[in-house]
C-alpha cells in the first residue's frame, strides 16, 4: 500500500472526503464519502496530517492530469506519456510505512482504544455499523493468537486511571466476553453477536460515562435516570441504525436487568445479557473512578461469583473459569514476600504464571523475574489492587516475557 502524508492543516472539520484517511500503518480511519466530525481526535489528526493512498488523492489526480495535458499539447509521444505517469507516481511515493517496525502490543492496543473511543462517541454517523464491525475484526485478530498478553494489557490499563472510561471498559468487556463464550463452547457466529453487544451495550451513555468517571460526588437524579434507562436507549439506537438481530438487541436492552439464576432455559439474548451483566460488574470493580479506588482481582471475582442473592452465580463462575481467579494483568503477593504481576493463566485458577516486580524488602527488582506459583515458596498469598503496589509497571518490558 503506497501512502503519502498530507500536510498539517490541509483538511478541515466538516469536510466531505473524496479519499480515505489512514494512519501510518495503513489502517482505515475515515472512508471516502464521510464528513470529518468535529472532535478533539479529528482536530489532532488534522494538525498532524493523516496518510492517504497516493492514487486516491484529488491533488494527485489533478497534478498528474495537468502534467499529461501539457505534454500532449507539446506533442509528446505515447511512450513518453506512459513513462511520465510512472515517474510521477514514483516521485510521490514516500518511504513505505509498512517497512517500519511493527507496533508493540501496548502501542497496538492503545491505537485500538483510540479507535474505540472515536467510534463510541459518534454513534450518529451513517457508517457506524461498518466501523463497528471493522473494529471488532481488529480486536479479535489482535486477541486470538495471544489472549493472555491482550488481557494483561487491558486489565492493567483498566486499573490505572479513570480517563476514557467508556472505551477502556468496552474493550475489556468484549475480550472477557469472547473468552467466556469460548469457555462455554459457543460457536463463532454466536460469539460475534455477544461481542457486538459488549461493544454497544453502553452506546447511549458513552460520553456521560467518561464524565461520570471523573466525578467525586454522586450522580444527580436526572443522571441516575439516564443511567437506569441506558440499555433501552442503546438498543433503540441500534434498531434505528438497522440492527435486526434479536439476540443482540435483547442483550443490550437487558444487560443491566438480566436477573440471577440458572443460564439454562433463557433465550440467547437473555443469556448474553446475563453474561454481560457479570462481566460488566467485574470490569467496573477493577476500574478506578476519581472518587473510588479499584478493587483487586480477587475482590472483583467474589463480586461476580456470588449473585444478587449471595448464591453461587453460574454466569460469574463461567467468567472466572475463563480468565482465572488471578487473571493476566492483575497484581499479587507471593509467599516469598515479593509482589508480582500475573502473566498467564495456569491449569489451576490459583496457579498462574507470574513475574516478580518488587522484592521481599519492598525494593523494585532490576528486571521482572518469572516465578512458578505451584512452588510453595512462590504461591500466591494475596490479590493486590493497583494502588497497593508502589511501582510504575512497564508493560512493554513484561510483554517480552511472553
Amino acid at each position: 500500500m503506497d501512502l503519502v502524508q498530507l500536510p498539517p492543516h490541509s483538511l478541515r472539520v466538516g469536510q466531505m472526503l473524496s479519499f480515505s484517511l489512514r494512519d501510518a500503518a495503513g489502517h482505515l480511519l475515515f472512508a471516502a464519502g464521510q464528513a470529518l466530525p468535529d472532535t478533539p481526535q479529528v482536530r489532532d489528526l488534522i494538525a498532524r496530517g493523516p496518510f492517504v493512498q497516493v492514487h486516491e488523492t484529488r491533488e494527485y489526480q489533478r497534478a498528474l492530469a495537468h502534467k499529461l495535458d501539457t505534454m500532449m499539447m507539446q506533442g509528446a509521444p505515447l511512450a513518453a506519456l506512459a513513462k511520465a505517469q510512472t515517474d510521477f507516481h514514483a516521485d510521490l511515493r514516500p518511504e513505505r510505512p509498512a517497512r517500519a517496525a511493527p507496533l508493540s502490543e501496548t502501542a497496538a492496543w492503545s491505537d485500538i482504544q483510540s479507535q474505540t473511543q472515536q467510534l463510541l462517541r459518534d454513534p450518529e454517523r451513517p457508517d457506524f455499523l461498518v466501523r463497528l464491525s471493522q473494529l471488532l475484526d481488529r480486536v479479535l485478530a489482535r486477541m486470538h493468537p495471544q489472549a493472555d498478553p491482550s488481557l494483561a494489557l487491558l486489565i492493567h490499563d483498566a486499573g490505572q486511571e479513570p480517563m476514557d472510561y467508556s472505551a477502556r471498559h468496552a474493550l475489556l468487556t468484549v475480550v472477557m466476553a469472547e473468552m467466556t463464550a469460548r469457555q462455554l463452547g459457543w460457536g463463532e457466529a454466536r460469539r460475534r453477536v455477544l461481542s457486538l453487544a459488549a461493544l454497544t451495550m453502553n452506546l447511549s451513555i458513552s460520553r456521560d460515562q467518561d464524565q461520570w468517571a471523573l466525578r467525586t460526588g454522586a450522580l444527580a437524579a436526572s443522571e441516575r435516570q439516564s443511567l437506569d434507562g441506558h440499555g433501552d436507549r442503546s438498543a433503540d439506537l441500534l434498531l434505528a441504525m438497522g440492527v435486526d438481530d434479536d439476540a443482540w438487541l435483547t442483550a443490550v436492552r437487558l444487560h443491566h436487568d438480566a436477573g440471577p439464576g440458572p443460564l439454562a432455559g433463557r433465550s440467547d439474548g437473555e443469556l448474553m445479557a446475563r453474561l454481560l451483566r457479570r462481566i460488566d460488574v467485574y470490569g467496573a470493580r477493577i476500574s478506578p473512578r476519581r472518587g473510588r479506588r479499584p478493587l483487586s482481582a480477587a475482590q472483583a471475582a467474589r463480586a461476580v461469583y456470588l449473585d444478587e442473592k449471595q448464591a453461587p452465580d453460574e454466569a460469574g463462575a463461567a467468567l472466572i473459569k475463563a480468565i482465572g481467579l488471578f487473571p493476566p494483568g492483575s497484581l499479587v503477593r507471593l509467599a516469598s514476600g515479593e509482589e508480582a504481576m500475573v502473566l498467564k493463566r495456569g491449569h489451576a485458577a490459583n496457579e498462574p504464571a507470574v513475574a516478580a516486580l518488587v522484592g521481599r524488602s519492598g525494593t523494585p527488582l532490576t528486571s521482572p523475574v518469572i516465578r512458578d506459583t505451584r512452588v510453595p515458596a512462590h504461591a500466591i498469598t494475596a490479590s493486590l489492587a493497583p494502588h497497593e503496589v508502589r511501582l510504575r509497571v512497564h508493560m512493554d518490558a513484561l510483554m517480552k516475557l511472553y
